[in-house]
């Protein structure tokens, strides 16, 4: 990821190119709506986990969210977001270089948690991809507060398996439209989108 991150920070500095959107705009955008529809509060603790380049950030401070913190294990999607948040003139954003299955304990108190492909690249990884998302899950107990928000975008597992990965802890408050495809007689997403609530 370092060298993707590098080769789009690159981009940006000599064509201003922010790089890739996951899912596209649209998987942005559903998740601003529900925030808003919601009446998530401005100033709710909101957490991007695996920010890459910081869009959704950018995004969430012109919104007018302004504690919003995005990381990445990646030194080089953070020096990209903060480069494309300096640009965009926003000073609400709080950036750090985490991994998220192994915090330091000061990061918590989130009131939301967002994750546009992260949980997807932990559950690819060939080196014990089970007990890494066992940590994703310890690490998302604690820093979502208690009836805080969960919003994940996956393009790897089923709306079925995320709540089967998300069981403890956790319960599912809604699912979100994705666009639907047809092959061979049968339809189906190719993205799932969910809202899990911590229960305690």
């Amino acid at each position: 990821w370092d060298a993707v991150y590098e080769r789009e920070l690159h981009t940006f500095q000599e064509y201003g190119d922010t790089g890739e959107i996951w899912f596209g705009e649209e998987s942005v955008n559903r998740l601003l709506r529900w925030m808003q529809k919601h009446k998530i509060s401005l100033d709710a603790a909101v957490l991007d986990i695996g920010t890459g380049n910081g869009v959704l950030l950018v995004e969430l401070a012109k919104l007018g969210f302004s504690n919003i913190t995005g990381i990445d294990y990646s030194p080089s999607a953070i020096q990209l977001s903060g480069s494309i948040i300096e640009k965009e003139g926003l000073s609400n954003v709080t950036l750090k270089v985490e991994d998220f299955l192994n915090l330091p304990t000061e990061l918590s108190g989130f009131h939301v948690c967002i994750d546009k492909g992260t949980f997807d690249a932990i559950s690819l990884n060939p080196d014990n991809a089970v007990e890494k998302r066992k940590q994703y899950v310890n690490s998302l107990s604690r820093v979502l507060k208690a009836n805080g928000f969960f919003l994940i975008t996956s393009c790897n597992w089923t709306k079925e398996e995320l709540l089967n990965e998300f069981c403890e802890g956790f319960e599912l408050f809604e699912v979100l439209p994705t666009p639907k495809f047809s092959f061979g007689g049968r339809s189906g997403n190719s993205v799932a989108a969910l809202v899990f609530q911590k229960t305690h």
